[in-house]
């Protein structure tokens, strides 16, 4: 990841960083009526599927959620979105979590992601 964008400078939020991974979905807005498609798979393609296979590892690892402060947020999703799509999210938010510990210098902390989803 650091070969390819640095410290990350770049990008102004991790929002930016996915988009360029290409794990975000298109999206094509008319009047009020917003339709979301499929990924846009845009950006360096050997990191976005490094990040959607560390996605899959997790997921079938229910026992490791909670230890990577992730059980309630996969929890919430399981229920409602399909098994692909969820591993596509969470590849979008492992991508936005890795921007934010690069671009802020800091070590990963799972508690802090339990006190923002409570």
């Amino acid at each position: 990841m650091v070969a390819a964008i640095g410290t990350g400078d770049a990008f102004t939020k991790g929002r930016d960083f996915a988009a360029w991974l290409g794990l975000v979905p298109r999206q094509i807005s008319t009047g009020d009526r917003t339709i979301l498609g499929k990924i846009s798979k845009r950006g360096n393609r050997c990191l976005r599927v490094l990040f959607v296979q560390a996605a899959w590892v997790v997921l079938v690892k229910p026992k490791s959620w909670h230890r990577h402060g992730l059980k309630p947020w996969l929890e919430a999703a399981k229920k409602r979105l399909h098994h692909n799509v969820l591993a596509i999210a969470l590849a979008n938010k492992l991508a936005r979590i890795a921007w934010s510990v690069l671009a802020h210098g800091r070590t990963f902390e799972a508690s802090r992601i339990d006190e923002a989803a409570a």
